[in-house]
């Protein structure tokens, strides 16, 4: 049964940084696109970051860019989202995603799901 299961959240002051990371099992995932959302509390889950299958062409919500980086191993099925300079309103739970299609900004055009790992982003 094909599998994601993100790791790295945690607790962490403003300014400092964090690397998500979703590895990915059950199945291949190299010709998916990937994808990370995220979820505050009371908030609908939006739009983080994706990255197509080859690992090539990012794209970024505009809240994250130039913050954060979306990466992916292929050999170890495993894709990255490297957060820097943190702020408060980071905080969420965060979701990684895969997509048979292309990289997308939208949650249903995502296949697969993790079950979320929780940032908590102090001031």
């Amino acid at each position: 049964q094909a599998q994601l299961v993100e790791s790295g959240g945690g607790l962490v002051q403003a300014g400092d940084s964090l690397r998500l990371s979703c590895a990915a099992s059950g199945r291949t995932f190299s010709a998916y696109a990937m994808g990370w959302f995220r979820q505050a509390p009371e908030k609908e889950r939006e739009f983080v970051a994706t990255i197509n299958w080859s690992g090539s062409n990012p794209y970024y919500a505009d809240s994250v860019k130039g913050r954060f980086t979306i990466s992916r191993d292929r050999a170890k099925n495993t894709f990255y989202l490297q957060m820097n300079s943190l702020k408060p309103e980071d905080t969420a739970v965060y979701y990684c995603a895969a997509s048979l299609t292309s990289r997308s900004t939208m949650t249903n055009a995502y296949n697969y799901w993790g079950q979320g790992t929780q940032v908590t982003v102090s001031s």
